[in-house]
């Protein structure tokens, strides 16, 4: 299976914060980390903001930015079409990074039929989105009461 992480899901890797035990669980064992390679900017841009806010040690801060950027090697960082992104924006008033993620998971789906991808966002209206265009998607236990 691959499981693919929008920025949100990908953060929850790097800060200790709410979900963040169930994306570590979902990414443990997986054959692929994937993602689009605009989340490498917009993760240090997360992780940034924490720290310019006081939320992160600098100390910390440095330390979970370099531990991102040498494991960002190790994830599938896909491209994306940025046709298909313009039409999920259209179509479900996705904010264009979240329509880019989107579009790099369903061209990931679509590569392979035989290959299970799994999506992972803590943004409902993106997972609405996903699950309409037929990702299956990944939430907390606690999520789905």
């Amino acid at each position: 299976m691959i499981v693919y992480l929008d920025t949100s899901s990908l953060v929850k890797l790097y800060i200790d914060e709410e979900h963040s035990d169930a994306v570590r669980e979902w990414t443990a064992d997986v054959e692929v980390i994937a993602t689009c390679r605009v989340a490498h900017p917009e993760t240090l841009s997360a992780l940034t903001r924490r720290h310019n806010c006081g939320d992160i040690a600098k100390r910390e801060y440095e330390k979970v930015v370099r531990t991102f950027v040498e494991e960002w090697q190790s994830f599938a960082a896909l491209d994306f079409d940025e046709v298909e992104a313009g039409r999920l924006v259209r179509k479900y008033a996705l904010r264009g990074f979240d329509a880019v993620h989107l579009a790099s998971a369903k061209l990931l789906a679509s590569a392979d039929a035989n290959v299970h991808v799994a999506f992972s966002s803590f943004d409902e209206r993106l997972n609405s989105a996903a699950r309409k265009e037929g990702l299956t998607v990944l939430t907390p236990a606690e999520q789905q009461r």
